[in-house]
């Protein structure tokens, strides 16, 4: 099996260089979402996550996704579910037969889109199939990618992960997390293809 780099052997590599917030683009309304569609529609591959507000009772089912990102080679588009146009676009892109959205772990956000969208996603690549076929074992993360790639480490805030997605006004570290889990999964794309 290739060599995975140890907790330890992560925390001394370089910090990953991040999107900054001046290339994020919060999309929460029709004209930030039609700009982002006109945009996005005419690329041929897309870094792609969604987030949704934790559930904490047994049983619960969630109701997200509440944020679906896409990420650009310059620019991550971060969408806000709440309005509706977002969620028009959002289906739209998700559904192109055009665009190919990459991202890591993607199966739960399958159930959530389909579940909570009524659509079925297409040309969507978990990018731990490519490192399967490479001679990973197990599944590994956007973290553990950037660290076996670029020798860098992806700083993920524990608290922005459990953080209320579905608020109306997001914080900004997590529209930074949001859209770096996404610009990540591009750029560890673009360095396996």
């Amino acid at each position: 099996m290739p060599h995975i780099p140890t907790k330890d052997d992560i925390s001394h590599f370089a910090l990953f260089p991040r999107i900054e917030a001046k290339d994020i683009v919060l999309v929460s309304h029709a004209s930030s979402a039609l700009a982002a569609f006109n945009t996005l529609q005419g690329l041929a591959v897309l870094g792609f996550d969604t987030e949704s507000k934790p559930t904490f009772v047994a049983g619960e089912i969630s109701t997200g996704p509440h944020v679906v990102q896409f990420a650009a080679v310059h620019t991550t588009y971060v969408f806000q579910l709440f309005d509706s146009t977002c969620k028009e676009v959002v289906c739209k892109l998700l559904t192109s037969p055009n665009i190919l959205k990459v991202g890591f772990g993607l199966s739960g956000d399958g159930v959530q889109i389909r579940r909570t969208l009524g659509i079925e996603p297409i040309q969507v690549l978990d990018i731990n199939t490519l490192f399967k076929a490479k001679g990973y074992i197990k599944e590994i993360g956007v973290k553990t990618a950037v660290a076996v790639l670029f020798n860098q480490r992806l700083i993920k805030s524990r608290k922005a992960t459990t953080s209320n997605w579905a608020n109306k006004v997001l914080t900004e570290s997590q529209i930074l997390y949001a859209a770096n889990d996404a610009y990540a999964a591009l750029k560890v794309y673009d360095a396996l293809t």
